[in-house]
């Protein structure tokens, strides 16, 4: 590609972000028959938040925090066993907030008929478990991008709350096979393979900051492959 040439996407990336409100339901288990009963019936919001709303709230630690379901077995029930299997349940294999609460419901279920004895358990009072809802209210940012250029710098600029919702909310809450980011690059710029390196990065082993610096970098590594003319003359 010529040092001039710079292709520009038909629809331009727009950067959201949002902003998570909680709310409680009232609803609680003290068992894990309770829970399993709960958890057939909440609503995704409460999926979403048990198992993501650490990620956004302590971004800065990895790896992450597990999933609330994983400690309250643990930690209150003392079935460390199901927590180290809930906890290993891998989010990024589902593509929907139903398919994860299907994994979560069939562990806890199996794990049940194995261990009959667990259903017998019972929480202490104050330390049931309280199920909460996410509420997302997604606004725009000032950032949008025609280019890969501007895509790389604006993905710089964004706050950690737009590259969370691009990467985990839009994906997961929505439905979506990937992230945002990888299905603007297949679809406005026919990039497959720098499509497919962006949805590879696993988001749920990194802080943001660091997921943000390898997205930037897969996107700046194929700049310098189609045009690595301007970036030699550094010297």
């Amino acid at each position: 590609m010529s040092a001039t040439t710079v292709v520009k996407a038909q629809t331009p990336f727009k950067f959201y972000t949002s902003f998570i409100l909680e709310e409680a339901t009232g609803l609680r288990a003290a068992t894990l028959p309770q829970l399993l009963h709960w958890l057939r019936q909440v609503p995704d919001g409460c999926l979403y938040h048990h198992t993501h709303y650490f990620l956004l709230s302590h971004h800065y630690l990895t790896p992450g925090p597990t999933n609330d379901f994983a400690y309250w077995v643990t930690e209150v029930l003392g079935e460390e066993p199901l927590g180290e299997l809930l906890a290993s349940i891998d989010t990024m294999q589902h593509a929907s907030l139903q398919s994860l609460r299907d994994a979560v419901i069939e562990t806890i279920d199996s794990y049940l008929k194995q261990h009959p004895i667990a259903r017998f358990k019972f929480a202490s009072e104050g330390e049931e478990f309280h199920f909460v809802k996410s509420i997302h209210v997604v606004v725009p940012t000032p950032w949008s991008a025609w280019t890969l250029e501007e895509f790389a710098d604006s993905l710089q600029r964004v706050t950690v709350y737009s590259l969370y919702y691009h990467v985990f909310d839009s994906r997961l809450r929505l439905g979506r096979p990937t992230n945002d980011f990888a299905i603007w690059l297949e679809q406005q710029f026919g990039q497959t393979e720098l499509a497919k390196e962006t949805a590879a990065v696993d988001p749920y082993a990194h802080t943001l900051e660091t997921l943000r610096a390898l997205l930037v970098s897969l996107v700046r590594q194929q700049l310098d492959r189609d045009d690595p003319e301007p970036r030699r003359d550094a010297h």
